[in-house]
């Protein structure tokens, strides 16, 4: 009786084997065939137009323009900008200078991976700047 089950199991795992064989050629023949290749494509969502990137909380990314990347944008009116946090630590992005803030737009602190939009309605040079950290500076271009 031991001798049959071997026999089955053998005979059982060599069928698999063949099978198996038989459907990677199958595959590999239809993929041979086919005159276009199969591409698959994925849809990039843009996940920031600015991004605060990593260490730019210690300064020294003033020096390389790279505090915000980009330092400067430039879009046509009634487009919106925004910005995500890619750092570590928390920034901001609020309208004016350091040391002169203006009322425009002020995103508060934002958390690590957190984004701030805003919509730019009228042409003109928007200055901008991180609260925490007075090195770090941008600017927005609307035409």
């Amino acid at each position: 009786m031991k001798k049959i089950a071997i026999t089955i199991g053998t005979i059982s795992t060599l069928i698999l084997a063949l099978v198996s064989i038989a459907v990677l050629n199958q595959e590999i023949e239809s993929q041979e065939n086919n005159s276009e290749p199969e591409i698959k494509t994925q849809e990039i969502e843009s996940e920031a137009d600015v991004i605060m990137p990593n260490k730019t909380s210690r300064p020294g990314c003033e020096k390389t323009d790279a505090c915000y990347v980009p330092s400067t944008i430039t879009i046509n009116q009634g487009e919106t900008v925004t910005w995500a946090n890619k750092d570590v630590a928390f920034h901001s992005v609020t309208s004016g200078f350091y040391d002169d803030p203006t009322d425009l737009f002020d995103s508060g602190h934002l958390d690590p991976e957190e984004k701030f939009s805003v919509t730019f309605e009228e042409k003109g040079i928007y200055n901008y700047f991180c609260t925490l950290h007075p090195w770090m500076a941008g600017k927005v271009l609307v035409e």
